[in-house]
């Protein structure tokens, strides 16, 4: 087989871990044993996932690639792709295409604070940012860690397990919540949205750099109490994934003008951001 830039590497399914109803993580290793021993990309990195005969999606690399022996990702089922993921089991092969675009730029926040704020599915982009930092070899570069996440109710809220041991670690702090109405009776975490929270618990925008993901209703009511906590728009970041079909800027269908999110981003400042229409 001729290979081309569109020709994905071959991935078996390792592991399959239900996050929600409707939404799944995958364990992914190459078929080709060397492929994944030299797979290496920048956490914020995205890749295009296929099963044969459906067609490709665009998620982001949701594990850190200090986790060597295999990748992960997540999706929530909402189309052709997905449920087509959704119905293939443990050692079943998908392909892969990537990693594409630009990731966060970890080496340029080292000795600084990160807050970490996310609503629902957004947690998978940054997850892979705070197991990164978490690392032995990588916590030592930087100071305290916050993260703040929340989803509509308990049954929404992604990676349960890993909650609860961010909330058993004396270094790093979790501040979980749930929309009103969202609660359990066994619910330990806060009641209210994510922006209001965030207002309440006042982190400190001191030699910080904030990192926001999630719907954009949230990401649009969170970005002013940023502001009002002191945060400059440079110092706040977040990630798109909408939108992107090729991954590789030549399908047009993710670009703003001459701004292209799968070449210049996923990863994008707040700053940035501002300049782009508003339905972006």
């Amino acid at each position: 087989m001729t290979r081309t830039l569109y020709t994905p590497e071959l991935c078996e399914i390792i592991e399959i871990r239900d996050e929600t109803p409707d939404t799944r993580t995958f364990r992914l290793r190459f078929v080709d044993e060397e492929k994944q021993k030299n797979f290496t990309f920048t956490p914020g990195q995205f890749g295009l996932y296929s099963v044969f005969g459906e067609g490709e999606s665009t998620f982001c690399i949701a594990s850190p690639p200090t986790w060597k022996e295999y990748f992960e990702c997540c999706f929530r089922v909402v189309g052709r792709v997905t449920k087509a993921l959704r119905l293939l089991d443990v050692g079943s092969v998908i392909g892969f295409r990537g990693p594409y675009g630009i990731g966060f730029p970890l080496e340029s926040w080292e000795g600084k604070n990160l807050l970490f704020i996310a609503g629902g599915i957004g947690l998978p982009p940054l997850r892979t940012v705070i197991w990164t930092i978490l690392d032995p070899g990588y916590r030592q570069k930087y100071g305290e860690v916050t993260v703040v996440y929340g989803a509509r109710s308990v049954s929404d809220l992604v990676y349960k397990p890993e909650l609860k041991q961010w909330e058993e670690r004396s270094d790093m702090k979790l501040i979980k919540t749930v929309d009103p109405g969202g609660e359990t009776p066994d619910w330990d975490g806060k009641i209210g949205f994510v922006p209001t929270v965030l207002e309440e618990a006042k982190p400190s925008s001191n030699n910080t750099i904030a990192l926001i993901c999630g719907p954009p209703i949230m990401i649009k009511f969170t970005l002013p109490v940023l502001s009002s906590l002191g945060f400059e728009l440079k110092n706040v970041y977040t990630t798109l994934e909408n939108r992107m079909k090729c991954g590789l800027g030549k399908c047009g269908r993710c670009n703003v003008g001459d701004f292209y999110v799968c070449k210049e981003g996923p990863v994008i400042t707040a700053e940035r951001l501002k300049s782009l229409p508003p339905e972006y």
